[in-house]
């Protein structure tokens, strides 16, 4: 039997467009700090209560994201929250890389050429 998933909750908020991570029936700006749920039924019930926050327009988009263990640490699987916990792919010295909260990992070689492709768009942002 498969382990379940890992999952954490993600939205942005409102009045910024800032990244958050669901924490203690609130929201954290850093990654490393979101909750992370083993079980379906507790995610599930953090995206419902993340609706009251919806509600009351401080976060917009509130969703589940799988994220896994390795070497005791808690990365994203997709890409995408990968790029969403880093902040800005454009300015390494400012935001939540420059401040070390964003997660970071190697390079897996596969993605070698895709980085290539993206240090030589100055202007890039995703």
């Amino acid at each position: 039997m498969a382990a379940p998933a890992l999952q954490m909750l993600t939205a942005n908020r409102l009045t910024s467009g800032d990244v958050v991570y669901w924490h203690a029936d609130g929201w954290v700006e850093a990654f490393i700090d979101g909750d992370v749920f083993a079980e379906k039924e507790k995610a599930e019930r953090a995206l419902d209560a993340a609706g009251a926050f919806v509600a009351k327009n401080l976060v917009v988009a509130p969703y589940l994201f799988e994220v896994r263990e390795d070497g005791g640490k808690i990365w994203p699987v997709k890409e995408r929250e990968v790029i969403r916990a880093a902040g800005p792919t454009v300015r390494k010295d400012l935001g939540k890389q420059a401040h070390g909260v964003a997660p970071t990992e190697p390079v897996h070689p596969a993605d070698l050429a895709l980085a290539a492709k993206v240090r030589k768009a100055d202007d890039v942002s995703i």
